[in-house]
């Protein structure tokens, strides 16, 4: 009775063997699915994708800039038969000055973050080190996108006076005397508005990186 129940214990252990090998086999391949390794190739498109979006904002951003710095005309206007002179200039709008303000420190900001992350994906280093920076650069990028479209919103409503004039009154259509400098201001507000929606493409970005991470 003796030899039998050492021979079963000896079974025991023998079938017992197999089955701790195997959850320990388990366990070491299930270990990169627990941690989530993020894939290198889709990293560095997402990574790629940041860069490229800062190299858009900084194009918008200047080209806005420039627009409307360079938004100024004279020429004249006919009220009542009257012939009047008529000069206008970005800097006779308090929208059009906060306009030029808002795209100016826009485009510092995304070229100072071009140039971070550009040298950082050149270097094949991570375009966001840490959470911490990536909150940070989402809440720059958040408040410079309210700040556009605010500022877009104010020098959208000006551009839109000049060209219908005001109703009942003897003022006309200024844009038609003034055609070269709404065109400048329309063109300045438009890529305002494109510049905004990249900052915002931006912010999702730095969502979905969060979320990942």
């Amino acid at each position: 009775m003796t030899m039998n129940g050492h021979k079963a214990r000896s079974v025991d252990v023998e079938v017992q063997l197999p089955e701790t090998k195997v959850a320990a086999e388990t366990t070491t391949m299930s270990g990169p699915l627990v941690t989530g390794r993020p894939d290198p190739k889709a990293r560095y498109r997402m990574e790629l994708l940041h860069v490229l979006l800062r190299l858009a904002c900084v194009v918008t951003s200047v080209t806005a800039l420039s627009f409307m710095m360079t938004a100024k005309q004279a020429s004249t206007i006919s009220i009542y038969g009257f012939h009047l002179p008529v000069s206008s200039k970005w800097s006779f709008s308090d929208s059009f000055e906060y306009l030029v303000g808002v795209t100016a420190a826009v485009a510092a900001h995304s070229i100072l973050q071009l140039l971070i992350s550009g040298s950082r994906l050149l270097r094949k280093s991570p375009v966001i080190p840490s959470q911490g920076q990536a909150w940070l650069i989402f809440a720059g990028d958040q408040a410079f996108a309210y700040a556009l479209i605010s500022a877009g919103s104010a020098a959208s409503g000006v551009t839109n006076l000049n060209r219908t004039g005001i109703r009942h009154s003897a003022l006309p259509n200024f844009c038609k005397p003034l055609h070269s400098f709404c065109d400048h201001v329309a063109v300045s507000v438009s890529f305002t508005f494109l510049s905004w929606f990249l900052l915002a493409t931006s912010s999702v970005l730095h969502v979905i990186w969060l979320w990942k991470n």
